[in-house]
């Protein structure tokens, strides 16, 4: 028979790690991590697997852009490993984000189980906004209308 045979998992992805408190006290997800003997993985998968990215292609970019730090150092390799206790710096997007990796991650699962993969350290915007972004203007003040204009031609002495 010439069939293809079907590749086994990996052997250091088991499953494991029930997750307590399950939506509104139904059964707890089971999420998928990996054991010991895998201690180190690739830094696009895990931006992947976190929900840090929405797809490992643009994971690799952006690293390869310079955009993420690992533990400080700027990486541009996609295949840069990270470990638990790493701290990955993303300044892919307007925001700067800062996670502790707690744990590989063995597939992109739902947010929930993102979240479990790491600890975010980004620091909350100070309250009160303190000043204004560049480039914006309060509501009603964007490009002045026909009178606005002959008011001010009259202003300028050019009527």
């Amino acid at each position: 028979m010439t069939g293809r045979r079907k590749a086994a998992p990996p052997a250091s992805i088991v499953p494991g790690n029930i997750v307590p408190g399950g939506a509104a006290g139904g059964s707890a997800p089971e999420v998928m991590v990996a054991t010991a003997v895998t201690s180190a993985q690739r830094l696009d998968r895990w931006l992947w697997f976190s929900r840090a990215v929405k797809s490992r292609t643009l994971a690799a970019a952006q690293i390869e852009a310079g955009k993420i730090r690992v533990n400080a150092i700027k990486v541009i390799k996609p295949s840069q490993t990270i470990k638990p206790g790493d701290v990955v710096t993303s300044s892919a997007s307007k925001d700067v984000r800062i996670f502790r990796v707690k744990a590989l991650g063995a597939r992109r699962g739902p947010a929930t189980e993102a979240q479990l993969l790491y600890d975010d350290l980004t620091p909350k915007p100070a309250a009160g906004g303190g000043g204004e972004a560049i480039g914006q203007r309060d509501a009603g003040s964007g490009r002045p209308t026909k009178r606005d204009r002959r008011q001010l031609a009259r202003l300028q002495g050019r009527n």
